[in-house]
């Protein structure tokens, strides 16, 4: 068991053990970081001062869990409406279309909530239309300061104006190498690779998993369901599942975010899943007693004994109610469990978010501070698709000399 609040003096010998988790990273095994980070729970959580918001924004990031079509600036979708003849907007001004967005996705309601993807996929229906919007992507996160992302996108939401799946998958590519170009030329290098993503309320699975093993050497590095949890269980695309572990390709699966732990328990346990795409509801599975100590069940204890790794999003999971607010959300308690915790955007602009400002957010909560911070990108990177010694690079050195910078001005 483990024991929240406890200091490392209290801890028993094994918990004590620092040890090396195969990046150089040394860990605590309750903590995560060396340095304790704060919560709610921890009488010091307040008192420590949140980061620069100029610190947070420099420091390098790495973001696993980003929908390519929840991330478009305004101004690109009224240009791209004006430009395709949709019509359907509740605004062309970007001011009130953003602030539109926002709003209908904090209002509690489903169907407005669903409202804002049929803009936004409404005006992503051209291949230029998908090249500008990847590109934009692409710029827009290594503004942020990610030097790694994984942009997933739904290729069977794309062919309404008569693109074919392999055309969508090809558009989107051209635009992230487009965007990582013009991200260097700015002085922000970034690498962007695509998931493929399959609506789990349709019955495309197997076809969406064939594009990711044809692209697969081309910038597509996984595969991916979402839509709908309740009623739509990941266990109804076991073909794609199966298909794709023959091929050795990655998978990642929504699970966790509405449904709870019957999403997590199928996601884990017949489809193969690497990564849970939240994950959050796997708290469910943990209880705190009366002295602090959590008592995990068996999926949370398996989920953290595999260190499946959560694609946590604070502000989308408090808009969609898996979390009273951020300083309630359980991104905390898992952290000093030992979770494999990332956390990420979801969707910036019905979230009106960035990387920067979730960390912000983290450090404003949990008084988590650069080492913290430099942990949960560690993480995402550990737990990327990419090839493991190109992680290992971003990591030893991209991440960590950056960090030190930063930590060598405060």
């Amino acid at each position: 068991m483990f024991v929240i609040g406890t200091s490392p003096g209290r801890l028993s010998p094994v918990a004590r053990r620092i040890g090396s988790d195969g990046y150089g990273d040394r860990m605590s095994v309750e903590t995560g970081p060396v340095h304790p980070s704060s919560t709610p729970r921890d009488p010091e959580a307040g008192r420590r001062a949140a980061l620069p918001e100029e610190v947070v924004r420099r420091a390098p990031k790495a973001l696993l869990h980003d929908h390519l079509d929840g991330g478009l600036r305004p101004a690109t979708i009224i240009d791209l409406a004006a430009q395709h003849g949709y019509d359907a907007l509740p605004s062309t001004d970007p001011a009130e279309l953003e602030r539109w967005f926002v709003e209908s996705a904090d209002s509690g309601s489903l169907v407005r909530y669903l409202e804002t993807f049929a803009h936004t996929v409404g005006v992503m229906q051209t291949h230029e239309a998908l090249v500008r919007v990847a590109s934009e992507c692409a710029q827009d996160l290594a503004a942020d300061g990610c030097v790694y992302a994984e942009v997933r996108f739904a290729p069977e939401l794309h062919v309404t104006q008569g693109l074919a799946l392999t055309e969508v998958v090809e558009a989107v590519l051209e635009g992230f190498r487009q965007g990582e170009a013009l991200a260097a030329a700015d002085g922000h290098p970034i690498l962007v690779r695509a998931l493929l993503t399959a609506m789990r309320t349709a019955a495309r699975s197997r076809e969406i998993a064939e594009l990711v093993v044809q692209y697969r050497d081309a910038g597509v590095v996984g595969f991916d369901i979402a839509g709908a949890e309740a009623g739509f269980p990941p266990s109804r695309h076991l073909d794609a599942f199966e298909y794709i572990r023959g091929e050795s390709c990655h998978i990642t699966i929504h699970a966790g975010e509405a449904f709870g732990l019957p999403s997590i328990h199928e996601a884990v346990a017949f489809c193969g899943c690497e990564r849970l795409g939240h994950g959050v509801r796997i708290v469910d599975d943990i209880t705190v007693d009366a002295s602090g100590e959590a008592h995990l069940g068996r999926l949370a204890e398996y989920v953290r004994d595999l260190r499946i790794p959560l694609e946590l999003c604070p502000s989308s999971n408090v808009q969609t109610g898996a979390a009273a607010s951020i300083a309630e959300h359980p991104i905390g308690l898992l952290s000093r469990l030992r979770f494999r915790v990332t956390v990420n955007t979801d969707n910036r602009l019905m979230s009106g978010t960035s990387m920067t400002r979730e960390m912000l957010l983290l450090s404003e909560a949990f008084g988590w501070g650069l080492d913290e911070l430099r942990w949960l990108t560690v993480n995402a990177l550990k737990s990327s698709f990419l090839p493991f010694n190109e992680r290992l690079e971003l990591i030893e050195q991209v991440v960590k000399p950056a960090y030190a910078l930063l930590a060598d001005e405060a």
